[in-house]
């Protein structure tokens, strides 16, 4: 057992190792074979700003028990704690950034880390979390209509499911396709998705609109990566003010998209037992 919390100097290092593996999303099924290619994950771990305006927006409907699917290396489990959760069950499958998660939160109380897809665990989580987070994970995964069916099972009544995802088809990269994004999503149809499995829709709002030129500039016309320089300037500098601007006028187009559906009552279940 560790005496002392990493420091993010060395839990940055740690992401770089993880992440130089290559990705195969290939396997998509078999959770031993998973390995994620990381450049966006380590990249997006200098967006601090960025993540906290994402917290504070879910920060209403977390409740005490949440399910974090897709954790990643665990940094924005720290900000779901920081914002009144009593326990953070954190489900990560693949085999390069779960040991990062799982080290991360070894010791911190409240945190469960296991290294499964959230369906594999559903039988013995029926109706047991306040809310279910995914943070740039949805758009990974191939039936999002069923994930998003797994989430509704999972949450007791008048839970919630709160959602943010790249958005506009027309931002699609190459750089989207090597992270193994299927789709970006529009307001209307992600909306309609959630309330198809029983959902009523408490948020739906475009998010970030000064993301949308840089993005289309850098990944859709010449083909660039991110890279911790360009993410940290970006968060820095632009995301306190578009923060701001977007806090008094909703933007009716943006980068990436937020939904919440609370989980309202009875439907049939869509998920095999």
């Amino acid at each position: 057992m560790r005496n002392s919390p990493k420091t993010r100097a060395e839990i940055a290092d740690q992401q770089k190792r993880a992440f130089s593996r290559p990705f195969s999303n290939a396997t998509m099924a078999n959770t031993a074979e998973l390995t994620y290619f990381g450049r966006d994950l380590e990249a997006m771990s200098f967006a601090r700003n960025y993540h906290e305006w994402i917290a504070d927006e879910f920060a209403p409907y977390l409740g005490e028990e949440v399910a974090e699917v897709g954790a990643g290396s665990g940094d924005f489990t720290e900000l779901i704690l920081e914002r009144g959760a009593k326990r953070v069950s954190c489900f990560e499958p693949s085999n390069n950034v779960y040991p990062i998660l799982e080290d991360r939160h070894r010791d911190r109380k409240g945190v469960e880390t296991i290294q499964s897809y959230f369906g594999e665990k559903l039988d013995e989580n029926r109706e047991r979390f306040d809310s279910a987070v995914y943070v740039n994970v949805l758009e990974h995964v191939e039936r999002d209509r069923e994930e998003v069916g797994i989430a509704y099972e999972a949450l007791k009544p008048g839970g919630h499911l709160a959602i943010l995802v790249p958005a506009l088809e027309w931002l699609y990269s190459e750089f989207d396709s090597q992270l193994g994004h299927f789709r970006r999503y529009r307001k209307q149809s992600l909306a309609s998705l959630l309330e198809d499995q029983g959902f009523e829709i408490q948020e739906a709002k475009y998010f970030d609109m000064a993301g949308i030129m840089p993005w289309y500039l850098l990944m859709v016309m010449f083909n660039k990566t991110l890279n911790s320089g360009n993410v940290s300037a970006y968060d820095k500098l632009v995301i306190p003010v578009t923060r701001f601007l977007e806090g008094k006028w909703a933007p009716a187009i943006g980068k990436n998209l937020l939904v919440v559906g609370r989980k309202a009552g009875c439907k049939q279940s869509t998920v095999d037992s």
